[in-house]
């Protein structure tokens, strides 16, 4: 079962009060099936996703509506569920807002629709039970989207839940408009709208793991970073310091900095921190990172002259 799946599952069992459930039957009506003015065609894939419009339809405007299983043809497991609504088919267009007197299609609902908090919430469940649908945190990337047919309702959807400060975006489609979150921590806010409380629960354990596993894997990375960084430097001081034995030039460094060449040449994979702690016990003379930084500068320094020099005057 996947975790879209889930999350309808997980929904279709809330409990409104009758205005959630028009608002819901709302979102869902204006973003999926079929309008004639002898019936409401609706499909989806999700058998109870089809009996929650069942019952809604049945509770609020006391009609029994026909569903059919078909074979779903999109190379897909899943049946199709095709839920005909062939009674007061003028009445329930109005009533859930989706066309106006005239019969004329509302290009958003009317304000009683959306006119509380909760009655929002309830239209955005409708509207992910009619086109929803998140990514397993556990197996893709965090990505929530809702595919609708018509651009007008694409902005509207993603006006509503940039109410809630989620950042959804639109992007048009070859078929449609698809209102998007990517960011993970918006993705769950948004599962706490709808008020998919299991969702959320199992959402949150994976997206708090993963986080902690690639904090932890930038960490790991830092620090084999800075261990390559720590033994790349200790090389090059030690190739400066071999290259002035092998010139005869120590005996032109100065006492402090014959030291720095001794501890480095005993300790070559300790970083500069390190060594100056060493140097600090061992001799009872406190000496700094920086401080030993400045000696190891001098050891380069003298090196490229000597390099400088012999390069300008070549051995005959």
């Amino acid at each position: 079962m996947s975790f879209t799946t889930t999350i309808k599952e997980e929904i279709s069992r809330i409990k409104n009060t009758r205005s959630e459930n028009i608002s819901e039957l709302s979102g869902f009506l204006r973003n999926n099936g079929t309008y004639t003015e002898d019936g409401i065609d609706l499909i989806t894939e999700n058998a109870t996703v089809a009996k929650r419009i069942y019952q809604l339809m049945k509770d609020l405007y006391d009609i029994t509506c026909e569903i059919e299983s078909r074979k779903n043809m999109n190379f897909s497991k899943n049946n199709l569920y095709l839920i005909m609504i062939n009674e007061k088919v003028d009445f329930i267009l109005k009533d859930l807002s989706i066309v106006d007197e005239n019969g004329e299609f509302l290009l958003e609902p009317n304000s009683y629709i959306l006119g509380s908090e909760e009655e929002i919430r309830a239209y955005l469940r409708g509207a992910f039970l009619a086109k929803g649908s998140i990514n397993d945190p556990k197996t893709a990337r965090y990505h929530m989207e809702l595919l609708v047919d018509q651009k007008k309702e694409a902005m509207f959807l993603s006006k509503l839940l940039n109410e809630f400060d989620l950042n959804s975006k639109v992007l048009a489609r070859e078929k449609g408009y698809m209102v998007y979150i990517k960011e993970a921590e918006k993705i769950g806010d948004f599962l706490r709208i709808m008020n998919a409380n299991q969702a959320v629960l199992y959402y949150e354990d994976i997206r708090i793991y993963r986080d902690h596993k690639n904090m932890t894997n930038r960490l790991n990375n830092c620090e084999q970073a800075n261990i390559d960084k720590i033994i790349e430097t200790a090389t090059k001081q030690i190739e400066d310091i071999e290259y002035l034995k092998d010139n005869l030039a120590l005996e032109l460094l100065d006492d402090k900095t014959r030291e720095a060449v001794d501890y480095r040449l005993k300790y070559p994979e300790a970083s500069l921190l390190e060594l100056s702690e060493i140097i600090s016990y061992e001799t009872g003379k406190h000496i700094t990172k920086s401080g030993l930084n400045h000696r190891f500068r001098k050891i380069k320094d003298l090196a490229n002259s000597i390099k400088e020099n012999l390069n300008t005057n070549p051995k005959e």
